[in-house]
């Protein structure tokens, strides 16, 4: 290995660390707590090495998003694709989603909620975010209905379960009834 490739490795490393570091670190205590001088103290690098890598908070935010998308159309698909026809698949991935924002809120919030400063529904959106589309995209498109666009029919779709997360985690709705709310988007919402 030439001394260039290593360093590339360390780098990569180091950069995988401080993602890493910070996603725990807003897992634990919120992203408030993720600051770059608490970041480097973890890590143990100065904070000149941090920005060598990210200018700033708004774009470990943005890499935590990329990462985060990439777990979720993961989950999507993985739960969808065990699930047979067309509405247990549709229901597998209302739960996979929402399973997903309860367990990984941190995450959640850097896809959905704060700034990490990516492009979204655009031509220069990063493709881990056109893919996570694509994986709810790929389930919802069969069930949009005549005559409606799979595309804005996932959009509807992926907001109502964006606004089940947020408020169910909010505390707004009681998380007992998730169930029967998977069950009535999917039944009334996507026409099987």
């Amino acid at each position: 290995m030439s001394v260039q490739e290593r360093k590339q490795r360390e780098r990569a490393d180091r950069e995988r660390l401080i993602v890493a570091t910070a996603r725990e670190l807003a897992e634990q205590q919120g992203w408030d707590a993720v600051t770059t001088r608490r970041l480097a103290e973890r890590i143990e690098y100065s904070q000149p090495v941090l920005y060598s890598h990210f200018r700033g908070k708004r774009e470990i935010i943005g890499a935590v998003a990329l990462q985060g998308a990439a777990e979720l159309a993961a989950a999507v698909r993985a739960a969808t694709s065990a699930a047979d026809g067309p509405c247990e698949r549709v229901a597998a991935l209302a739960r996979a989603y929402l399973d997903f924002a309860a367990r990984h809120p941190a995450v959640y919030d850097a896809l959905f909620q704060l700034d990490g400063g990516l492009a979204y529904a655009r031509e220069d959106t990063p493709e881990p975010l056109k893919d996570a589309f694509a994986a709810l995209l790929e389930s919802l498109g069969e069930v949009a209905g005549d005559g409606v666009h799979p595309g804005l029919f996932t959009e509807v779709f992926w907001a109502s379960l964006h606004g089940l997360a947020t408020l169910t985690r909010e505390g707004r709705l009681p998380p007992e009834d998730t169930e029967r709310r998977v069950e009535l988007l999917v039944n009334r919402l996507a026409v099987l």
